[in-house]
């Protein structure tokens, strides 16, 4: 009999993978239990050594850790595929946000705003450099603590304007999502797996991960606001 299998996720996919989970031990599968935090605590986890089978987390947090010794050569298995979306507090007004432009004059326009401390957010900032407001909009951004959600502090009325996953914005009661970052802009995250090199059972957690890239897994992903990777 396989023992439960223990992994460490980033807070943006925590709802598809407990989706997924449940679903995999449904038909069979081994019992998965995976903790969600902030992606740079859960990096810093599993490098200092804290015992898991498998590490959900962006694609490049997953080379590294790889890289470094603490994943299994090779195991690197892509799931999803994550988009950055954007939300107001429910019932405020609904600023145009659907070109590049329109959105650079909604985040001008923000007092305040707030986006993911993850790989998106270091997309983000990039993209605010580029435009010429960094500066200008520095002020106003308000960082959310690892392992809190964007979406919570625009529902609180914390933050006017607030970017993040819409994975992570989709579940948030007591806001309203505007949409995805215009095309032309979209800052696209790809969240992978990898069986960690302590692992006592390596095949147990490529045949989960082999579901969870599968066909069966296709429109859980949707639900949570992704696309199959």
């Amino acid at each position: 009999m396989t023992d439960t299998l223990h992994g460490i996720s980033s807070m943006a996919t925590r709802q598809v993978l407990a989706e997924l989970a449940r679903a995999y031990q449904a038909r069979g599968g081994a019992p998965v239990a995976i903790e969600a935090v902030g992606g740079v605590d859960a990096a810093r986890r599993v490098t200092a050594g804290e015992a898991f089978d498998v590490v959900f987390l962006a694609s490049d947090a997953i080379d590294k850790l790889m890289a470094a010794g603490h994943l299994l050569a090779g195991s690197r298995v892509d799931l999803a595929r994550s988009g950055v979306a954007v939300a107001v507090r429910g019932g405020a007004g609904r600023p145009d946000i659907t070109s590049e432009d329109a959105l650079r004059r909604a985040t001008l326009a923000a007092r305040s705003l707030s986006y993911s401390t993850g790989p998106s957010g270091v997309a983000l900032a990039k993209l605010f450099q580029r435009w010429g407001i960094a500066d200008q909009i520095a002020p106003r951004i308000v960082t959310a603590p690892p392992g809190v959600p964007v979406g919570s502090l625009v529902a609180r009325g914390e933050v006017e304007l607030g970017f993040q996953q819409l994975s992570e914005l989709i579940h948030v009661q007591g806001i309203e999502v505007l949409g995805p970052l215009p095309p032309e802009i979209q800052i696209v995250t790809i969240f992978s797996a990898g069986v960690c090199a302590a692992c006592r059972q390596p095949d147990a957690v490529r045949a989960l991960l082999a579901f969870m890239a599968g066909a069966e897994a296709v429109e859980a992903k949707r639900r949570e606001g992704m696309e199959p990777a």
